[in-house]
């Protein structure tokens, strides 16, 4: 399960997982409401061109906050898997598998952001279709990479519901923190569904159903960063008799 001899104590990985946790929310809040929230104009293609065109920089800085985002998602899922082994080993791995999956999704998709600063760019080969088409085209991207962020969170719904009750069952670890990972990650699973089975049902559910989820993750990140876990109990878990045994990598 561990190895003494490495010395570090799991309350590092706490503190790792909660900080870096943290940065994920800001990021992806600015990305996301900030940034493509502005300048993406819903159901306008040609406002939606002119404001990418205005500023270039602001939607490539959107792209590279987002792949900074997913990088601290690395290190939080492996801080994550060495907190929550000592509960279950196998589901601790199943829950790193289904997180990493929605991680290179999600980076996968960034990819499809690009397209619009090609599409609107100053290169010669996009002259070859006229304006409206080059507007339209950008903006079916943009459209594209909101089905593919539902896509990516449908595994990260199951991350919550797992990483849930492997919280719920820790004893070291607020049970009531595991409760609400699950309900966000139903509520992940809902919105993810709901956009691809019934998209006006989910404009309709969004973004009131986006308020239980972060309410579960600053929760996790925030008693992370500032509790961590109870090292006696987490010790007890991972077997270690020696308050000098720690986590092994």
């Amino acid at each position: 399960m561990a190895t003494p001899a490495n010395g570090t104590s799991p309350q590092v990985y706490a503190r790792i997982a909660g900080l870096l946790y943290i940065v994920l929310i800001i990021a992806g809040a600015l990305g996301e409401i900030f940034i493509r929230g502005r300048l993406a104009v819903p159901g306008d293609a040609a406002a939606t061109a002119g404001n990418i065109l205005g500023s270039p920089s602001l939607w490539r800085l959107g792209i590279a906050g987002d792949l900074v985002m997913h990088v601290c998602d690395v290190f939080v899922m492996w801080a994550l898997y060495l907190l929550l082994r000592p509960v279950s080993r196998n589901l601790a791995l199943l829950n790193l598998l289904l997180n990493l999956i929605q991680t290179a999704v999600l980076v996968a998709n960034k990819i499809i952001l690009l397209v619009p600063l090609f599409l609107l760019g100053d290169a010669a080969y996009p002259k070859a279709f006229d304006q409206a088409q080059l507007q339209a085209w950008s903006y079916l991207a943009i459209k594209l990479h909101d089905y593919g962020f539902g896509i990516g969170l449908i595994f990260f719904g199951c991350v919550c519901l797992l990483e849930g009750y492997l919280i719920r069952t820790s004893r070291y670890l607020p049970k009531l923190i595991g409760v609400l990972m699950q309900i966000a990650g139903a509520c992940y699973l809902i919105n993810s569904f709901a956009l691809l089975l019934a998209p006006h049902l989910e404009a309709r559910l969004f973004p009131a159903i986006m308020v239980p989820c972060l309410l579960a993750e600053l929760s996790l990140a925030l008693w992370l960063l500032i509790r961590g876990v109870d090292e006696a109990e987490w010790r007890k878990r991972a077997g270690m008799g020696s308050p000098a045994s720690a986590v092994g990598v």
